[in-house]
């Protein structure tokens, strides 16, 4: 039985190129330090004192430079390179994070926290790109995989030890945040700068691309990705708020149920991904989309770390058959000369979701309550597994028609 799992796991990890390994340890590094976005919420509103609204709207803001980081992340990605992209992404975005330990006054957060999502944005199109370009067309969905599994392994260490750090002193979260920015731009200017123009210049070759936003099957996946992440981002505007209210649970404690999904991320997801290959992306994703919002709907029918660690792992478990399969369909759905721009509107959709998120989430929680967020999330659920399996004719017909 060792034997069967061990050679599981390594079919799973055969094959994938020595750039796809290395932009993987370069995000490990940065999401290793992944501390301050999970608790920004309970720090706006214990450490600088602002409501549960304000601080909503200011995660918002968030979004809004999210938005802005993407589409120009992406952009540049085909005219620069994604490699140089990241890199000057992740030097600024440090930067950003060490302004906003000076800051108390509400406007000038709310200016600096827009400002560095920005630049921080910018590195999830350029990364995905790097990630699409490095890799053949079999290998791809692994190859987001194990993108994935580098960055639930830096996310299993990150909130847990800013959990510690948090009810220590909040400022430690910003400046180790900061350094493993700044260690991940290292990585990438030392392993790849060949790779850096060669994954430009083959791509820049082939042409001018397609624009995404004339991809009609394309935009239905951006409308339903939006709406996956919608439920998704809960996780960094509400949840760590129901945990604490609700459930009575410390800093530390929400850091380490935050750990177990990234945990079992690492765990799992390539040798499920290898397992289900074969089987229809978008159709999965449908079911994948269900468990999330399952997830979360069950949270308000008990109460205790054990109970509240059964939702974590349904809503991981939506995660792990939603996101690397969409992920994968974005990348293939692009055409010659097109892959960082619909990379780009693809994390955009993601980007627009944590505007509203924030918003929509902290308000229906503070006016009508989180059982009713809660449930409604559960609704959506169903919305989601309807959508995907409506989409899948259109995207399978476009991109039959695409290859041809």
């Amino acid at each position: 039985m060792i034997r069967g799992v061990a050679s599981a796991y390594r079919a799973a990890f055969a094959g994938l190129p020595r750039t796809v390994w290395i932009l993987a340890a370069a995000a490990l590094v940065n999401r290793s330090g992944t501390m301050v976005l999970p608790f920004l919420t309970l720090y706006l509103t214990r450490e600088i004192g602002l409501s549960t609204t304000e601080a909503g709207g200011i995660l918002a803001l968030f979004g809004m430079g999210s938005i802005a980081g993407s589409f120009i992340g992406g952009w540049l990605s085909d005219r620069i390179g994604p490699v140089r992209v990241q890199i000057w992404s992740l030097l600024a975005t440090g930067v950003g994070f060490l302004v906003l330990t000076a800051l108390h006054a509400p406007a000038a957060i709310a200016v600096t926290v827009l400002i560095t999502s920005v630049a921080g944005e910018g590195f999830r199109p350029a990364l995905m790109a790097s990630v699409a370009l490095a890799s053949p067309v079999e290998t791809r969905t692994r190859s987001f995989s194990l993108l994935r599994l580098a960055v639930n392994l830096g996310m299993s260490i990150g909130p847990a030890v800013g959990g510690f750090l948090a009810v220590r002193h909040y400022a430690l979260l910003f400046v180790v945040d900061a350094v493993t920015c700044w260690l991940a731009a290292g990585v990438l200017w030392a392993v790849l700068p060949g790779s850096a123009s060669r994954l430009h210049e083959g791509r820049a070759s082939s042409g001018a691309g397609v624009s995404p936003w004339r991809d009609g099957p394309f935009l239905g996946l951006l409308v339903l990705a939006f709406l996956l992440a919608l439920a998704f981002f809960q996780i960094m505007a509400t949840l760590p708020l129901y945990f604490r209210q609700h459930y009575g649970f410390a800093e530390d404690t929400i850091g380490m149920l935050l750990a177990l999904n990234a945990l079992v991320i690492a765990a799992v997801e390539m040798v499920l991904m290898h397992a289900i290959d074969h089987l229809e992306p978008l159709r999965v994703a449908g079911i994948g989309g269900f468990l999330v919002c399952l997830g979360f709907a069950l949270m308000p029918l008990g109460s205790g770390v054990a109970f509240a660690a059964i939702t974590v792992l349904v809503w991981t478990a939506g995660e792990m058959l939603s996101l690397p399969l969409l992920n994968s369909a974005a990348a293939h759905r692009a055409t010659p000369g097109s892959t960082g721009s619909y990379l780009g509107a693809y994390t955009l959709s993601f980007s627009a979701a944590l505007v509203v998120a924030p918003a929509v989430g902290t308000a229906v929680y503070e006016r009508l309550g989180p059982q009713v967020l809660w449930f409604s999330v559960g609704g959506l659920g169903i919305l989601l597994w309807v959508g995907f399996w409506a989409l899948l004719g259109r995207f399978r017909r476009g991109n039959e028609a695409g290859d041809a």
